[in-house]
């Protein structure tokens, strides 16, 4: 995002715009009221990433713009960023300068924090990483005050640990989350934290066990599962799998499974045209699913899964995409109603907004 688009004395009337337009998409599928919810105007984004730019003596960060890949834009200033990375973008700077071990050939600094207070700040290399890197990076962490993580070309260098403990409050009780150095995370904590709390509303109205798709680490997952009887959520990637599992011991919620499916390969073994150790279906069959919840990734749902989360009586869907979900409701608006729908300002000052809907069996 360029800077020149960041706003706060504006944001009220472009959020007003997106919601606008999100509403429009849906205007033949849903006349009700939407939940708008707002985001902090800057300090929102808790994760950031920067060329950097090595001109002289001097370093400092650069973006590019969409459709200007060759030309680089200084950053001195990231005001959406959240407070502790807007911290550590100058002293990472000032403590590399001049410390030719750490700047030679650093192209790229990345930078993930959280509301818990963990920071983690990972530097990439066009060269090879040694000993005497890894001696002036163990001083950077202390002189940041926070882990450091060391990239280049087959190099993963993990100084103190790949992952930080981020805690989101729902409800009055606070969940850990372990978010791991490269994986997906919410970028915007506070703005997560409402959408987890709109989806358990609808939760909680409900009965019986629930189906998630597309679980992640366990985002949404850990608080729904206290309105559920048991939960069984699937998710392709290892990594996010791990990090969710992690999550639901470090939680103590022991109602959860999680199973390494995509959702194309569940749809497979719950129309039975597909077996797998994963998950036999004598464990799928010892489910009473009622409801599913899923949150795809911005293609949407493919059509076996949509087909397949027609059968339950209640969808709660929370899309990163307005366009696909419109195509989605659209379909699904054959065996359900719409109850409420929902914009989440997970993006300000872009055009990119999250939404959510649930739906209920005709």
């Amino acid at each position: 995002m360029p800077t020149s688009a960041v706003a706060p004395d504006r944001y009220q009337e472009l959020l007003n715009q997106k919601v606008e337009h999100v509403k429009s998409l849906f205007t033949s599928l849903y006349q009700g009221d939407f939940d708008i919810v707002p985001s902090q105007k800057t300090g929102f984004r808790m994760r950031a990433e920067f060329k950097v730019w090595h001109d002289g003596d001097d370093l400092y960060y650069v973006m590019y713009k969409k459709g200007e890949p060759k030309k680089p834009y200084r950053i001195d200033q990231f005001l959406i960023a959240d407070q502790q990375i807007q911290d550590l973008m100058p002293a990472v700077l000032d403590a590399v300068r001049d410390n030719q071990i750490l700047r030679k050939k650093l192209f790229q600094v990345e930078f993930l924090t959280t509301l818990s207070g963990q920071k983690l700040v990972t530097l990439i290399y066009h060269r090879q990483l040694d000993e005497q890197w890894i001696e002036e990076a163990r001083k950077l962490e202390q002189t940041l005050g926070a882990m450091v993580i060391g990239r280049a070309r087959k190099q993963h260098l993990v100084l103190t640990q790949d992952y930080v403990e981020e805690e989101l409050t729902v409800f009055d009780q606070t969940f850990s989350y372990k978010q791991i150095e490269g994986g997906f995370t919410q970028p915007n904590a506070r703005v997560n934290e409402q959408m987890i709390m709109w989806a358990c509303d609808r939760a909680k109205t409900l009965s019986g066990d629930l189906l998630e798709l597309y679980c992640g680490n366990g985002n949404f997952t850990l608080p729904l599962s206290k309105f559920s009887n048991k939960v069984l959520a699937t998710e392709i990637s290892k990594t996010s799998v791990r990090a969710a599992e992690y999550n639901i011991e470090k939680n103590s919620c022991e109602n959860i499974r999680v199973a390494r499916l995509s959702s194309e390969e569940f749809t497979e073994v719950s129309n039975k045209t597909k077996e797998t150790r994963r998950l036999p279906q004598e464990e799928l069959a010892s489910y009473d699913f009622s409801s599913v919840f899923v949150d795809p990734p911005r293609a949407g749902l493919d059509d076996g899964t949509r087909d397949l989360v027609s059968d339950f009586d209640h969808i709660i869907y929370i899309s990163c995409n307005p366009e696909t979900l419109q195509r989605d409701l659209d379909a699904l608006s054959k065996t359900h109603t719409i109850e409420r729908m929902a914009m989440f300002d997970q993006f300000p000052y872009t055009d990119h907004a999250e939404c959510g809907a649930f739906l209920k069996r005709k």
